[in-house]
């Protein structure tokens, strides 16, 4: 649909039957967001809270709680942006398909963005606290804006096609900040915003920044949106909302016309304050840490504002639709920028980042089943491009070895991967190196390695569903079991230092050196909990991936380096237990949880809904 405003949205869908109002007041002090968890878990509607404690303004939440919902919104938009993907990958496509690139170029049309008055976010003056104050977790830093879109320009160039939106962490209460007047703001090292700061900085400059909230939810949409450099989130949000974005300016700062609210004021150089801690998309909390804040000038927005917000934790929550969206969106694109490359997944279960599958053409000639060459060509290149640069594992397998291998069938992916891999060969680390910063399996924040693990061939060996009938462990090692096949998880004993715990891995992998059969059980993930592990492959991909550093918990059976490369027999051995610098896992609080319970009896307001 075309939709101007967000209140538009919210009109559609109430007809639509996928909407309700809660207008018991509501607590936005962690009682929201399990409100929203528990509905988005049950696939229920969007919510619009009406009376939201302490606050002015309405509350909406789960507005892109299920992907078919997510389609209703966007179509039929979605269709005229997917065709100006596929034309800016293949010109000829428009002399192919001449029907077809008409929607693009009515996409291309409205992604110029217009400059118009007036702007009805300006209409009102608010305060930061008459804004719903949202606490999602019991250990998060204070309140915080949840679908913000982050404005700014490129100090060096005014243009606003030098712009950059992006939704990055705004905390409006807590540690340190003065009410009202400071708001934190975090941002990561390579994003667009991080870059302005940096020119700001050289230039001893105040940065000036617009969070703009609400709007048409394309706005929202393009500001998580991972476009090509040079291509400003703006044009792309016109694009997608079948409208071109408009603008206006306010004291010297870009506002956005059909915003719900908008937040304006500087960064200040050389200035920081703690911001955090914060339940992530992850599954952990991102922990406190110094960086830049907003000096706020003025909060403005719309007559009727509604305020959006949504929960992230570990997935799959809210923000995984998007992820699939953006998926379906640029599915020409990735083949496009990398050439060679047929399919890339960011595993969202792993939280996204942490885990690549990917596929690619093994082409070098002669053709080697066994060493896979081109492979690492690609595997550099994915690595160097956007976002998929925050990957800490990559495993990528031959596109000709089985064409029709869905990347996005994680466990049949592995399976083909571990039936193939050569770990004499095939494993290559990178150490030493720049880690997501939300990422806290290193003891050094943006610091970690990576791995590339590169198969393609002929299937080298079969994968076990059974132990072998001598397979034994250490008797500090227990719970062995599948989490897929070839796939072993067992629980360890707790780890207290990388002193004891590479001792104690050497004392596994002594035991096993002589046992029959292991080839078969290519992979040993070490876990703190084996049941949790291998309950659910989900679980299997959450804590394996996201609990472990290569370069620090990555061992193998008769390991050796040759010539600096680092090779090993099977089984793979990862040490994927909770380390003492590790963030703690999020955990809804339970006198919570029971109160969301309560509104969900019979003449409660979650009735029928959870």
């Amino acid at each position: 649909m075309k939709f101007t405003s967000l209140r538009e949205t919210v009109l559609f869908l109430e007809k639509q039957g996928e909407l309700i109002k809660i207008s018991q007041e509501v607590d936005p002090h962690l009682e929201m967001a399990e409100i929203t968890r528990q509905v988005h878990d049950a696939k229920g509607p969007a919510l619009l809270f009406t009376n939201v404690k302490n606050a002015s303004f309405p509350a909406l939440s789960n507005l892109f709680g299920t992907y078919e919902r997510t389609l209703k919104i966007f179509e039929p938009e979605l269709k005229q942006v997917r065709s100006l993907v596929d034309l800016r990958s293949d010109p000829r496509w428009l002399l192919r398909s001449p029907g077809k690139s008409m929607g693009a170029l009515k996409a291309l049309l409205r992604a110029m963005p217009i400059r118009s008055s007036p702007a009805r976010v300006l209409k009102h003056r608010t305060r930061i606290d008459q804004l719903p104050m949202i606490k999602c977790w019991p250990e998060d830093g204070g309140a915080f804006v949840l679908l913000p879109q982050v404005f700014s320009k490129d100090p060096s160039n005014d243009s606003i096609f030098k712009s950059n939106l992006g939704m990055y962490r705004i905390q409006i209460s807590g540690n340190a900040y003065e009410p009202n007047r400071e708001i934190g703001l975090h941002y990561q090292l390579h994003r667009g915003i991080g870059i302005h700061h940096k020119k700001a900085l050289e230039q001893n400059r105040p940065l000036r920044v617009s969070i703009f909230i609400g709007g048409p939810p394309a706005h929202t949409l393009a500001a998580v949106m991972p476009l090509p450099e040079g291509v400003p989130e703006i044009a792309f949000a016109g694009a997608l909302a079948g409208r071109n974005f408009r603008y206006t300016s306010k004291n010297g700062f870009f506002i956005s016309n059909d915003a719900d609210f908008c937040i304006t004021g500087i960064i200040v150089p050389n200035q920081t304050k703690p911001e955090g801690p914060f339940g992530d998309h992850l599954g952990y909390y991102s922990l406190e840490h110094e960086y830049p804040y907003l000096k706020v000038e003025s909060v403005w927005h719309r007559p009727g504002a509604i305020f959006p917000f949504t929960v992230v934790g570990r997935p799959p929550q809210e923000d995984s639709n998007f992820g699939r969206l953006i998926h379906d969106i640029t599915r020409t694109a990735i083949t496009d920028a990398l050439p060679g490359v047929t399919a890339v997944n960011a595993v969202d279960d792993a939280g996204v980042h942490p885990l690549l599958l990917a596929k690619a053409h093994e082409r070098y000639l002669p053709y080697e089943k066994r060493v896979p060459r081109e492979l690492l060509t690609h595997a550099s290149a994915i690595l160097g491009t956007g976002q998929l640069s925050l990957a800490k594992y990559l495993f990528i397998c031959a596109h000709e070895d089985n064409p029709g291998l869905d990347v996005n069938d994680e466990k049949a992916f592995f399976i083909h991967l571990l039936e193939r891999v050569d770990f004499s060969s095939d494993l290559h680390f990178t150490t030493r190196t720049t880690m997501d910063t939300l990422d806290y399996s290193s003891s050094k924040i943006n610091t970690g390695s990576k791995l590339v693990v590169a198969a393609a061939g002929e299937k080298k060996r079969g994968l076990a569903v059974q132990f072998p009938q001598d397979f034994s462990l250490p008797q500090d090692y227990i719970n062995p079991g599948f989490a897929a096949p070839g796939m072993v998880v067992v629980q360890g004993p707790e780890f207290t230092s990388y002193t004891s715990g590479k001792k104690q891995i050497n004392g596994l992998k002594k035991h096993l050196q002589n046992q029959d059969g292991l080839e078969s059980l290519p992979l040993l993930v070490v876990v703190d909990d084996a049941k949790f592990a291998k309950d659910t492959f989900s679980n299997f991909l959450w804590v394996t991936f996201l609990r472990s550093n290569p370069s620090h918990d990555i061992y193998g059976l008769r390991d050796k380096v040759v010539f600096k490369h680092w090779e090993c027999m099977e089984p793979l051995i990862i040490d994927a237990r909770i380390k003492p610098f590790h963030s703690p896992p999020l955990e809804s609080d339970p006198a919570t949880i029971e109160r969301v319970k309560s509104l969900a009896k019979k003449g409660g307001p979650l009735f029928g809904l959870v």
